[in-house]
C-alpha cells in the first residue's frame, strides 16, 4: 500500500499542493521551515489519530486561509480524504471512498509509521510517550486496538467526572463504567503484550548490524477483565483524592534494553538510543509487512542528518523494497546512497518542486 496521488489544501504553509510520488522512496528536501514536515503530517493523517506532531486540528489549517484544511491520497483502490470545516475547525472529517467515516476505521486501510527528531528522548521522557509509541506499534498490528482505547478512555473520563463531584456518585453508574472500562482495558492490554512478544522475538534471532537490538518488556497493570473490576471498585475514594485514575493499562510504560549491552535504553548515550529506535521502527515495519500483508508507509523525518555515511548505506540499503518510505533533509546530498529509482522533491515556501534524478 502507497500513496500514488496526494493533495493537499490550505494544510500548514501548503496552500494547493500535489504530488505524485512512487512506491518507493519519496526524498523531500530543503531548508529549514521550508515545509517538508508538513507533508510527512499530512501523510500521517491518513492512519487515526493526531498526527506525528499531536497538533491540535485547528493549527494544521493555513494561516489566512479559510480555517478549514483537506488531505486527499490514493492508495491503490482507495480514496482517503480528511481534514476540517471553517465553522469546526475542531472536528476531523474522514471519508474513505467517498463515504463518511470514523477515524478510527482508518486502520483497516492503511498502516503509517513515523520516527521524528522530537522521539529522539523517547527513551527518557514520562512513560506517556513511551506508552502512545507502544500503541502506534500495536495499533498496525491489530486495527481493533483504536476501538478499545476510545472506548476505555471515554469510560475513564466519565468516571472521573463523577468520583470528582461534591455530590455522591451513583454506585450503579460507576459499576458499570468500570466494567467497561475493564472490558476495553484488558484487550488493550492483551494486544499490547502480544505485540511486544512478536517484536521481541523477531529482534532477538536478529543478527547483530549498525542498528542496535532491543529487548522489549511492559511494566504496570497486567491481569483480566476482572481483576481490573476489583481494582478499580477498591480504589475508588484514593482516586477521587488524587483526581485520575490510578489502576490500569492507561499507566503502563514500555521498557527498552539494548540487548548488546544489557543495558536500560535510557542509561544508553544519545547515538545508542537513536539506533536502537531506528532498530526498532526497522523490525516492527518488517513484521507488520509480514503479518498483515501490506508493508507500512514509513515517515522518517530528518533520519540522516546525525548518522554517518556507512550508516545512511546501511539504512537505506536495509529500507530498499520494504514498502513507502518518505525521508526529510536539508540536503539532496544526505541521500545519494538511496538504492533505485527514488521520488525527489525539492520544497521551498510551501511550493513542492519534483526534482530530476
Amino acid at each position: 500500500m502507497a500513496v500514488s496521488r496526494l493533495v493537499l489544501t490550505d494544510f500548514r504553509n501548503h496552500r494547493d499542493a500535489v504530488l505524485a510520488p512512487g512506491a518507493g522512496f519519496v526524498v523531500l528536501t530543503g531548508e529549514n521551515g521550508a515545509g517538508k514536515t508538513n507533508v510527512l503530517e499530512a501523510v500521517s493523517l491518513l492512519a487515526p489519530g493526531r498526527g506525528l506532531r499531536r497538533a491540535p486540528l485547528s493549527e494544521m489549517a493555513c494561516q489566512g486561509a479559510s480555517g478549514g484544511f483537506g488531505v486527499a491520497a490514493t492508495l491503490g483502490d482507495v480514496e482517503i480524504g480528511t481534514g476540517t470545516q471553517p465553522d469546526a475547525p475542531e472536528r476531523r472529517l474522514v471519508r474513505i471512498n467517498g463515504a463518511p467515516a470514523a477515524a478510527t476505521a482508518l486502520a483497516e486501510w492503511v498502516t503509517v509509521l513515523w520516527l521524528t527528531p522530537a522521539m529522539d528522548r523517547l527513551f527518557v521522557e514520562g512513560p506517556g510517550e513511551r506508552r502512545r509509541f507502544l500503541d502506534r506499534l500495536t495499533l498496525a498490528l491489530a486495527p481493533g486496538h483504536a476501538h478499545h482505547a476510545t472506548r476505555y478512555e471515554a469510560a475513564m473520563r466519565q468516571r472521573n467526572r463523577l468520583l470528582a463531584d461534591e455530590a455522591p456518585a451513583d454506585p450503579e453508574w460507576l459499576t458499570a463504567l468500570e466494567a467497561r472500562m475493564a472490558e476495553h482495558g484488558a484487550a488493550i492490554d492483551a494486544a499490547r503484550r502480544e505485540t511486544v512478544t512478536a517484536l521481541a522475538d523477531r529482534i532477538a534471532v536478529q543478527p547483530q548490524s549498525l542498528f542496535a537490538r532491543a529487548g522489549l518488556d511492559i511494566e504496570g497493570w497486567q491481569g483480566d477483565a476482572g481483576a481490573l473490576v476489583r481494582a478499580l471498585a477498591e480504589g475508588r475514594r484514593r482516586d477521587a483524592a488524587a483526581g485520575r485514575t490510578l489502576a490500569g493499562p492507561h499507566r503502563a510504560d514500555l521498557l527498552v534494553t539494548h540487548l548488546g549491552k544489557g543495558q536500560p535504553a535510557h542509561l544508553c548515550s544519545t547515538g545508542e538510543q537513536k539506533a536502537l529506535l531506528l532498530g526498532l521502527v526497522l523490525a516492527h515495519a518488517e513484521l507488520v509487512a509480514e503479518r498483515v500483508g501490506r508493508a507500512p508507509i514509513l515517515l522518517l523525518d530528518e533520519v540522516a542528518a546525525h548518522l554517518d555515511p556507512g550508516r545512511r548505506a546501511a539504512l537505506f540499503d536495509r529500507l530498499a523494497g520494504n514498502g513507502q518510505v518518505w525521508m526529510t533533509g536539508t540536503e539532496p546530498g544526505l541521500f545519494e546512497a538511496v538504492p533505485g529509482k527514488a521520488t525527489r522533491y525539492e520544497v521551498a515556501g510551501g511550493a513542492i518542486m519534483l526534482r530530476e534524478g
